[in-house]
């Protein structure tokens, strides 16, 4: 599956020491969507190319059969800066997304199944993501805790 924007357990991100300006998500509209808004809570659906900044493709939605990754904004799971870009598109819309290390996979390497490293440590990443479908989170199947 989708395992490169999917943080791996291991690689929680401590708070980092690096000056806050570096940890910053940087979006740039390619095409403004007129359709519903990705807001924490929603459900989503996004076709993306993920790149290191040399240029190198490291995942994107061509490599999983062009479907769309689909997950409710705001939860576990994503590293946060691909959330952070994602939010507030419209359906219909394409942001390129620039996402620091920090915010990102942090000081670890991330290797494939192979163990071949795909994205250094460190590394910022570039995402051309198009928001192809907004639509409410399905209702959580478990009892809600209780209080």
């Amino acid at each position: 599956g989708y395992f490169l924007i999917k943080k791996s357990p291991t690689s929680a991100v401590a708070p980092n020491t690096i000056a806050t300006s570096t940890n910053e998500v940087q979006g740039q509209e390619v095409t403004l969507g007129t359709g519903a808004a990705a807001t924490p809570g929603m459900q989503i659906s996004v076709l993306y190319v993920g790149k290191l900044q040399d240029g190198t493709v490291f995942d994107s939605s061509a490599a999983h059969n062009n479907e769309p990754l689909t997950f409710v904004l705001g939860a576990q799971g994503l590293i946060p800066g691909f959330q952070i870009g994602v939010n507030g598109m419209k359906e219909g819309g394409e942001r390129l997304i620039a996402i620091p290390p920090a915010l990102g996979y942090g000081t670890q390497d991330v290797k494939d199944a192979s163990g071949k490293v795909i994205v250094p440590a460190n590394s910022t990443l570039i995402f051309d993501v198009r928001l192809v479908k907004v639509a409410p989170a399905p209702a959580a199947t478990s009892t809600p805790a209780k209080k």
